[in-house]
């Protein structure tokens, strides 16, 4: 069975920040966050899906969400969501 993961980045529309996290289930992750359930996300509601990269392996995605984390850059994160582009 070939299980595909994803890391996403979600933009608050209450204040444009980002959120970026890993799923194997993105329609399904995208829904949690918007239920108010998780704690930081909670508060930014309502969020929308501005990009995300498919995996073949859990660790992969884990990986490349823990890279993004590390930019801590608002310039990075809106260039990589308007350019589409996973180089990194």
């Amino acid at each position: 069975m070939n299980c595909s993961f994803f890391i996403y980045i979600i933009q608050s529309e209450y204040d444009g920040s980002y959120y970026i996290g890993h799923t194997s289930d993105i329609q399904k992750r995208i829904t949690v966050h918007n239920s108010g359930t998780t704690r930081y996300t909670s508060k930014k509601m309502p969020w929308k899906l501005v990009y995300s990269e498919m995996f073949n392996s859990k660790s992969d995605a884990i990986k490349r969400e823990s890279f993004l984390k590390k930019q801590r850059n608002i310039n990075f994160y809106n260039k990589l969501i308007r350019t589409g582009s996973s180089a990194g």
